[in-house]
């Protein structure tokens, strides 16, 4: 573990990071010109105008209100007074849920605080171990460490206590938010306006047929299986290509905005642009003419591909959106297998409209397994091989050890006057360099996998980064640390002491994760509420491409939660806090100022900044969930393989029963909770479908659904026409452009593991 000496160090350089960043944001919060930065969640409600408007020139871009400087923090208060149930009301339930997991960490970490504290550092701190080995590397953090407790000891009794303590206290903790959460999703959903979702479901693979096409395949499905309830649907069409011909124009447009307004401000000089490769080189031409001409050309292309989707057949996916009149139509349907063959006609609820990931919908179901099967044995590598940088940055944080096992280096290293500085701050903050990009290449991969939700994106990229984090920043810094750390030790003692050298130091790199959580953690979070970036990309995009008040709505980037990137890191703080309270208490107030800071900084954010892309009622929850049993778990058999290595036997077979426990503890919550996470009730359904045919008993929910699923491309042009049963008729027969196979001599393809029985749409008898 390192010195007290690169601990402060570590901790005044990030304290007065997170300190800079927060007095800026609380300056620069204020500036009339940065009002669309930080408060942009309100400009898109409509509820706020720009301080801009009002007053002298001066004062439209620098606040001239000394007051408002004296009460520069008040933002801090004010993020805590919105009560939960208006920030349900003005920023969604995924967005209260999640800033209610930093409140989480605050329920677990400071009762285990106190009692390690109380109970656990006394006893590490009188054993005096360490300083009676010798040949083993430690400082002084150590002596509060298990590491410092001699092998054998009954002290271990006193750390086995409080892990069933922590234990059953995680057990209590977690059962009454699961139970919270539940409650709250359910009251959501009940409370929830009317939105196409709940009436519509997504259906897949389905299956070819010679005779009819896929738009008159699925109606006749659904008029059959779902006679009483289909109300229309929507086919999926592939317009990737068409998305892509709608960016690049858009960006086209940026440019022409952007020369268009140099032309205004100097009207005498026409601006010329170079045509080739990020107009370095290439023939020397009107810009505004140019990007004109573009601009046509690509719109006769996009023409051209929207009458190629819509008229190719090969453009027409099997699948669809099928929407039903009543909410209790689309949940029996949802939530049923429609056949006999499991592998045809797919059904799950649908995403809602802003949540539906369209370029996904156009990879063909078959696709699925094998893409899904590459992407694992990519990420596999992906994780293994990262274990070189790790290795990187461990070395950095144990330059003293370097020096034993490579004395030639010790010239080099101790000629640096900085070297607190190094071995104190500097492997955290190359750890956060090596994982910048990570999320974003992770993010493809689960692209690539096929999921058609924003929302599914977004929970199998946390899934896997996760898992990233757990096998490379946790288990791979403990694992090279220590070989780093006691190299000299490995080599000249015998294979059947490594375990032990192996179980002594795990403690010792307490040190680099608090290094980590203070990089991360504190500076980190303070610099998210700086908005750094968005503030320079907004004003550059104010003084080039804004020329009217709707441009500068659209400048304004207020970004959303990005739970596949946050969370996995969040979970990452559970997991150090769980291992190391039992082992290494000292790092759990650098945790709790973690969870601290930032239980204020996002619920700031959520309140005033982000703008969610989707809503999916709290659905993470149950990954949540099971990401803190895991991380319990395995603090668990963390301790149970230290203690096996310190000739505590007896001891150790006390800690068999506590991972069965968690095990157990956990399938007792997914039986109880999370059916309301993955299914809605039918009782619920009919419920909200009484009180609105009360309410509202004039409602045409078919106009209300039109569109609802339209690809974005196609939204204005109103192309589509959806398919629907004509009420007014009642007519009992579908029509249906099928040949009869009734007289077919053998065994028909054509049955219900493809469709429907023979001659079921042909002849529908009357209900």
């Amino acid at each position: 573990m390192g010195s007290l000496t690169e601990i402060g160090v570590s901790a005044g350089i990030n304290i007065l990071s997170a300190l800079g960043f927060l007095v800026a944001f609380a300056v620069l919060r204020i500036q009339p010109i940065n009002d669309r930065v930080y408060f942009p969640k309100w400009y898109l409600k409509g509820t706020r105008s720009s301080p801009r408007h009002l007053g002298t020139v001066i004062s439209k871009f620098v606040n001239a209100d000394m007051s408002t400087y004296i009460r520069f923090l008040s933002w801090m208060p004010a993020a805590l007074r919105m009560p939960e149930p208006e920030l349900i009301e003005h920023a969604g339930l995924d967005s209260a849920v999640y800033v209610r997991i930093y409140l989480l960490g605050l329920k677990i970490f400071v009762p285990i605080a106190l009692l390690a504290f109380a109970v656990l550092v006394p006893v590490n701190w009188t054993s005096g171990t360490l300083e009676n080995e010798k040949g083993l590397s430690y400082d002084q953090i150590d002596k509060l460490s298990i590491s410092n407790i001699g092998k054998g000891s009954k002290r271990f009794w006193a750390h086995i206590v409080m892990c069933y303590v922590f234990t059953f206290w995680m057990f209590f903790v977690l059962f009454h938010e699961y139970k919270v959460v539940t409650t709250m999703r359910l009251r959501f959903l009940a409370n929830q306006n009317r939105r196409p979702d709940q009436y519509t479901v997504l259906v897949r693979n389905v299956p070819p047929d010679p005779d009819e096409s896929v738009s008159e395949h699925v109606e006749h499905f659904f008029a059959v299986n779902h006679r009483d309830h289909y109300l229309s649907h929507q086919i999926v069409y592939n317009a990737n290509h068409l998305s892509g011909l709608v960016e690049k124009k858009k960006g086209l447009q940026n440019w022409l905005i952007y020369y268009e307004n140099r032309h205004a401000k100097n009207p005498e000089k026409k601006p010329t642009m170079k045509t080739g490769l990020w107009g370095l080189w290439g023939q020397k031409v009107d810009a505004i003419e140019y990007y004109k001409k573009e601009i046509e050309e690509l719109c006769k292309q996009e023409d051209e591909e929207r009458q190629k989707v819509i008229t190719d057949p090969n453009s027409i996916m099997p699948a669809a959106f099928v929407s039903f009149k009543t909410r209790w139509g689309a949940a029996v349907c949802a939530q049923t297998q429609q056949t006999s063959n499991p592998t045809v006609w797919l059904t799950e609820w649908a995403p809602e409209p802003r949540d539906v990931y369209w370029a996904n919908l156009a990879i063909p179901y078959v696709e699925l397994s094998v893409r899904r099967l590459i992407i694992a044995v990519s990420f596999f590598f992906l994780t293994f091989f990262f274990m070189v940088p790790i290795a990187i940055v461990q070395s950095l944080a144990n330059l003293d050890d370097i020096e034993k096992v490579l004395p030639f280096l010790k010239p080099i290293i101790e000629r640096n006057s900085l070297k607190p500085v190094i071995q104190g701050f500097l492997p955290g903050i190359v750890l956060k360099i090596f994982l910048i990009l990570l999320p974003t290449i992770l993010m493809a991969m689960s692209k690539i996998e096929g999921h058609t939700s924003l929302s599914g994106l977004d929970r199998k990229t946390a899934m896997k980064y996760y898992v990233f984090l757990f096998v490379n920043v946790f288990l791979g810094s403990v694992i090279t640390g220590t070989a780093f750390q006691q190299l000299d030790n490995f080599i000249h003692q015998s294979a059947n002491k490594i375990p032990e050298v192996v179980g002594e130091s795990i403690p010792m790199k307490a040190t680099f994760f608090m290094t980590y959580i203070m990089v991360d953690g504190w500076a980190g979070v303070a610099a998210e509420v700086l908005r750094l970036k968005p503030l320079v990309i907004f004003h550059i995009k104010n003084a080039f491409l804004v020329r009217t008040e709707h441009d500068r709505e659209q400048a304004m980037d207020p970004g959303s939660l990005d739970f596949y990137n946050s969370e996995p890191r969040l979970q990452l703080y559970f997991l150090l806090g769980l291992v190391y309270a039992v082992v290494t208490p000292m790092l759990l107030p650098f945790i709790i100022v973690f969870f601290s800071l930032a239980y204020l900084v996002f619920r700031h954010q959520i309140i005033n900044v982000y703008n969610q892309q989707y809503e999916s009622g709290a659905q993470f929850w149950p990954d949540v969930h099971m990401r803190l049993i895991i991380a319990l778990m395995v603090s668990q058999i963390l301790l149970l393989g230290l203690l096996s290595t310190q000739e505590a036997e007896k001891s150790t077979i006390a800690l068999l029963p506590l991972p069965v426990l968690s095990l157990w503890f956990h399938y007792v919550c997914k039986g109880r909770f999370e059916p309301a996470f993955v299914k809605f009730p039918l009782q619920d359904a009919m419920v909200k479908d009484t009180l609105e045919r009360a309410h509202d008993p004039t409602l045409n929910l078919r106009d209300y659904l039109k569109g609802a699923y339209v690809h974005p491309v196609f939204q204005k042009n109103d192309i589509y026409e959806l398919v629907t049963i004509d009420e007014e008729e009642k007519n009992p027969l579908v029509v249906t452009k099928r040949q009869s196979r009734m007289t077919t001599p053998g065994g028909s393809k054509f049955n219900s593991s493809s469709g429907t029985n023979e001659g079921e749409f042909s002849r529908v008898p009357p209900p």
